[in-house]
């Protein structure tokens, strides 16, 4: 395997752009992800490293592993990381579910760890009614615990903010900031940035001076170092309506110059961004996606 610095920096110091790419499918085996991503000539990529949508997955083989990082390596993906299953809630009060998820999440790691991913994308999940306060000293507590019971693995986990739907957690920076602050081993923890989550929950990114409030907020609550990788969607809904509805580069209501702003912003030289825009089977609009935001980068 790969030698990882635990921090999450392993950008080339001649890097000054951001590293662009894609969420893609593992329909056919993990390693046709990476395929996928060749395609599209994506530097970086997010996948599910199972269905999403069930607990339990598909045994990797050390075989499929294997394969996995040779074709990585080969194609020259600089990061690749997972996003957890969707049915993981560390919030949840409800002391079975939350004990399934952090079995769950357990999982998550050891297939990171196995596939050799450099992150876990997650969303804290929701406190069902049950006040901010307590959702995110459980989420806090759920990832101590499992952090604690893999000392040596080097995956980082990095926290989402969400729109903030119902009572889905993350919405603002601060929370972020408190789930963070309330975990042990602090060094492990990072945080993603997704831009339509982040405009539905009230963060203006459109104008000049809406962006760089965004980002001065942010960089007091959870600090810019911490954040780790991005996700850049568009929104279907207008600003502060706490939907996510993802939508194509430019096409929605955050608009076009936000993603300039954020793609030559330095602060995030060689930070991976990858789309989580609407597609089909044939990649094409992962590629034309990609190709409006290199054609914002300076």
């Amino acid at each position: 395997m790969r030698s990882r610095d635990t921090r999450g920096a392993k950008t080339p110091r001649h890097q000054t752009a951001p590293i662009l790419g894609a969420h893609e499918s593992i329909g056919g085996g993990v390693s046709t992800a990476i395929e996928r991503a060749q395609k599209i000539e994506a530097q970086a990529l997010q996948l599910f490293t199972k269905n999403s949508n069930q607990w339990k997955g598909k045994l990797l083989t050390s075989q499929e592993a294997e394969e996995f990082r040779e074709k990585r390596s080969k194609a020259g993906i600089q990061f690749a990381f997972a996003h957890d299953s969707y049915l993981i809630n560390l919030a949840s009060p409800d002391k079975s579910l939350r004990a399934r998820s952090i079995a769950a999440f357990l999982d998550e790691m050891d297939r990171a760890e196995l596939l050799d991913l450099d992150f876990i994308v997650f969303h804290p999940g929701a406190h069902m009614g049950d006040g901010i306060g307590q959702g995110c000293g459980r989420v806090a507590d759920a990832m101590s615990q499992v952090l604690e019971k893999r000392p040596k693995q080097n995956v980082r986990l990095l926290i989402e903010n969400a729109a903030g739907q119902g009572t889905t957690l993350g919405r603002t920076f601060e929370e972020l900031a408190q789930i963070r602050e309330g975990v042990e081993d602090k060094a492990r923890v990072g945080f993603c940035f997704d831009t339509c989550h982040a405009f539905a929950a009230g963060y203006e990114l459109r104008t000049k001076e809406g962006y760089e409030a965004t980002m001065k907020e942010l960089n007091r609550t959870v600090g810019l170092d911490h954040v780790r990788a991005f996700h850049l969607n568009d929104s279907k809904k207008g600003v502060d309506c706490r939907v996510d509805r993802h939508q194509h580069i430019g096409k929605g209501e955050i608009g076009l110059e936000a993603f300039r702003m954020l793609l030559n912003d330095p602060r995030f030289s060689g930070r991976p961004m990858v789309l989580e825009t609407p597609k089909s089977h044939d990649l094409h609009e992962d590629i034309e996606n990609l190709s409006t935001l290199r054609g914002l980068i300076d």
